[in-house]
């Protein structure tokens, strides 16, 4: 793979056909869910007209970063970058979303458990919402975590939407659809993929939802624990609570002639 910038910004050549839709894979670790994933991908997005697919490997430490290579050589519409040290998922989506070719991203997880056939519905809610409309968010249903791994999700979520108002029942998928432009427009910090929605709507943009459904890891382990985000999460939700308190009333801007 190619050494990039802190910020490999990537727009298309003038003779490039546009890109559609860039679909955003954060992945740390995740070596035997890579091809199967991919397999799938390609599947829902053909439908869609021309796409490509950015694989962030964020710190690897298995053979990931071989499977990305292996995979690009026989899928041209693959694209794989990497981090030299892992600096979370956030980042690596950013990293993703400013590669993207397309004015329209999707994210998932990298382990299997977002169901790709779910990327043609969000990006439909996406455009059908129109250009008020800055993110499509999936939300899951079927959970096929743990029992406590629920439990964690439903306070954290519960505790979320109380404070920011975000009228979002799961901020935690993976699955989202939504336009770079607006992306690019938000606060970036660690852990900004879990505020999407609330940040989303501070910028004055429309939030749509979308049931998705769950499904099992496929292989691996999570990468993530309780004491991962407890903390770090609660201080996350009083950054965003103070972003958005602080933002004033949204300017309609007009071009004097």
């Amino acid at each position: 793979m190619e050494a990039l910038g802190s910020e490999p910004v990537m727009q298309p050549r003038a003779s490039e056909p546009p890109v559609r839709v860039s679909v955003v894979v954060p992945v740390k670790n995740e070596a035997p869910n890579i091809a199967p994933l991919l397999d799938e991908i390609e599947a829902a997005c053909r439908p869609l007209g021309l796409f490509e697919v950015i694989y962030v490997d964020d710190g690897s430490t298995d053979g990931t970063a071989a499977e990305l290579v292996r995979a690009c050589k026989t899928r041209p519409w693959l694209r794989a970058l990497a981090h030299e040290r892992s600096c979370g998922q956030s980042a690596a989506v950013r990293t993703g979303v400013l590669a993207a070719r397309a004015p329209i991203v999707v994210t998932l997880d990298g382990d299997g458990q977002n169901d790709p056939a779910f990327i043609p519905t969000l990006v439909a809610a996406l455009t059908s919402g129109g250009e008020r409309t800055g993110l499509a968010a999936g939300q899951r249903v079927g959970r096929k975590d743990t029992g406590f791994k629920r439990l964690q999700s439903r306070i954290a979520n519960r505790v979320r939407a109380f404070v920011l108002k975000d009228s979002t029942r799961d901020t935690g998928c993976g699955l989202k659809a939504f336009r770079r432009e607006v992306y690019l427009r938000l606060p970036y910090f660690d852990a900004l993929h879990r505020f999407l929605p609330a940040l989303v709507k501070r910028e004055g943009y429309d939030v749509v939802h979308a049931d998705v459904v769950d499904r099992p890891r496929r292989a691996g382990r999570s990468n993530y624990g309780l004491f991962d985000r407890l903390w770090v999460g609660i201080l996350d939700l009083a950054g965003v609570w103070w972003l958005i308190r602080r933002r004033r009333e949204i300017p309609v801007v007009i071009e004097l002639k």
